[in-house]
């Protein structure tokens, strides 16, 4: 017999050796499978892993990205009541995304857009409102009376700018509310920048918080976002947990909460009409009117007519002229039951 092994021979015994070593207890040495019917081929265990990207380290858990998904779900609710508001339109602005990424990748993903600087006391630094021309000229041409067409224009007159600060400070008000769960912030606006290279809050290689929105304004759909820096929201990472959402949520009725809301709604404005009373007719009848006729009403001639506030009656009065105008003299108030 030849003393010389063979090299399958040899590779079926480095195998023996390895599936002893996995049997006492050694689960590092890799494990041999026959290949074909001439040797063994030594198998690579599978290892659970994930991937690192060292260059876009994650700053926030999955818990904190989560509140602050409903931050920002909030922001975006109670920005589209302000706007639709002040603008008196329908405005609905849904969160679309958000994401930790490098700050230079969030500039790298922008268009052509106006970009409002603004910083949130008592926390340091700076974040960004961003929104595309299309949804700011479509706003400012709804504020200036029109019917909210876009404007193909990347530039603001200086009769625009106070306008578009106005209404990021509308945008703002919602950052505060939509915060106060969390941190009692101040917003201020502090640039109007309409270049996204002149819109330097962070190192290109730091970590921020982008949320992607999308607002639609009638038929339109128009891109908005928020970017806050990684270092902005630091300081209160430990404040950004889902228990302690939950928590204050009983805490959000202050006297300040309910003194700003009692503000909004003392500046809200309300559809009123006076109902001065019904009628049944034929479409035949209603169709041979003409002026000079009389059509009888089912309100008597000294009876009350209804006033309705967005539908609802409220109160009951009579008809009356003053400075001669028609009016309605208030008589009773309809209480809700």
């Amino acid at each position: 017999m030849s003393e010389i092994l063979s090299q399958a021979e040899i590779e079926a015994l480095l195998a023996s050796l390895s599936a002893e070593e996995g049997a006492s207890g050694d689960f590092g040495a890799p494990v041999a499978t026959p290949v074909g019917g001439s040797g063994m081929r030594p198998a690579k265990k599978t290892i659970a892993y994930e991937v690192y990207d060292f260059r876009r380290p994650d700053k926030f858990s999955r818990d904190q990205l989560r509140t602050l998904q409903m931050v920002f779900e909030t922001f975006a609710r109670l920005c589209s009541t302000n706007l639709a508001t002040y603008l008196r339109v329908p405005i609905h602005i849904e969160l679309i995304s958000l994401e930790q990424i490098p700050y230079e990748d969030y500039l790298r993903s922008l268009k052509q857009s106006a970009f409002i600087v603004f910083s949130a006391p008592p926390l340091s630094g700076e974040a960004v409102l961003e929104m595309e021309y299309a949804l700011v000229f479509t706003m400012l041409d709804r504020l200036l009376g029109g019917v909210g067409k876009p404007i193909e224009r990347a530039a603001f007159t200086e009769i625009e700018k106070p306008l578009v600060i106005a209404l990021g400070e509308r945008m703002l008000m919602a950052f505060r509310s939509a915060w106060e769960s969390i941190l009692q912030v101040d917003p201020k606006i502090e640039a109007l920048e309409t270049s996204a290279q002149f819109v330097q809050i962070a190192p290109p290689s730091d970590i921020v918080i982008t949320v992607l929105m999308e607002a639609r304004i009638g038929d339109r759909r128009d891109a908005m976002s928020m970017c806050v820096p990684h270092m902005v929201i630091k300081p209160i990472t430990p404040r950004l947990s889902s228990q302690n959402w939950v928590s204050s949520a009983g805490k959000r009725t202050t006297p300040l909460l309910r003194r700003a809301l009692t503000q909004h709604l003392y500046r809200t404005t309300v559809t009123c009409r006076a109902l001065l009373g019904r009628t049944r007719m034929r479409l035949n009848d209603l169709l041979q009117l003409k002026a000079g006729d009389t059509i009888l009403l089912s309100t008597p001639v000294n009876g009350k007519i209804d006033l309705l506030v967005e539908n609802r009656v409220k109160f009951r009065g009579k008809p009356a002229i003053r400075n001669r105008r028609l009016v309605v003299s208030i008589t009773d108030v309809v209480s809700e039951e």
